[in-house]
């Protein structure tokens, strides 16, 4: 199949899946409706402050699924970095701007944390993820830490993989990650942001 066509059904698959709100699914099945409690977002975090860490993380690793998933297929069939960076960031959309919820999600942290995990693999996606709870514990704001660590997201693509196709994916992260995180930073000027590690 062309190449071209690949990409939009990719692009359309990843947006799709990447839209699950599994953080609103496991809440409904709790009969808590995610977005009328915390921080009113359906990611992990929130649904830590609300349902605890058991089903935070269940919610986590579900987020993560959905955005491995289709990247793999992507990398899979598609022969162009570029196209494949492309596929990668429907699902990272999907979760930001889900369909299912007036296109209101989660932060990304745990999409774009999959698509890591696809370019770099498992050995440097666990080295990553230490730093970054290393990093959590010592400031202990969740928002505060993903928005110092995605800057240096794209300086270990272009590290790792010497690809102007994933360096411009990691670079196109971070206005992505402040966006999604915008409510985030103004808790931070204002000094009212939770901190998650007391």
């Amino acid at each position: 199949m062309d190449q071209n066509i690949l990409l939009m059904i990719f692009i359309i698959i990843g947006y799709l899946f990447g839209s699950i709100p599994f953080g609103w699914v496991i809440a409904k099945i709790n009969k808590i409706d995610i977005q009328k409690q915390g921080s009113g977002n359906t990611g992990a975090t929130n649904v830590s402050r609300v349902l605890g860490f058991k089903y935070a993380l269940l919610v986590g690793i579900l987020d993560v699924s959905k955005a491995v998933l289709p990247a793999l297929i992507a990398k899979h069939y598609l022969n162009n970095e570029w196209f494949i960076a492309l596929a990668m960031i429907a699902p990272i959309i999907g979760h930001i701007f889900p369909v299912w919820l007036k296109f209101k999600g989660g932060k990304a942290v745990s999409t774009i944390f999959a698509s890591i995990i696809v370019i770099l693999g498992w050995k440097y996606s666990l080295m990553l993820l230490i730093v970054w709870i290393i990093a959590l514990r010592t400031i202990k704001i969740m928002s505060l830490t993903n928005l110092i660590i995605i800057w240096f997201i794209p300086l270990i693509f272009w590290y790792q993989t010497h690809s102007f196709a994933y360096l411009t994916l990691g670079l196109i992260y971070i206005p992505l990650i402040y966006w999604a995180h915008r409510e985030n930073i103004e808790r931070l000027k204002n000094g009212t942001e939770k901190r998650i590690i007391k």
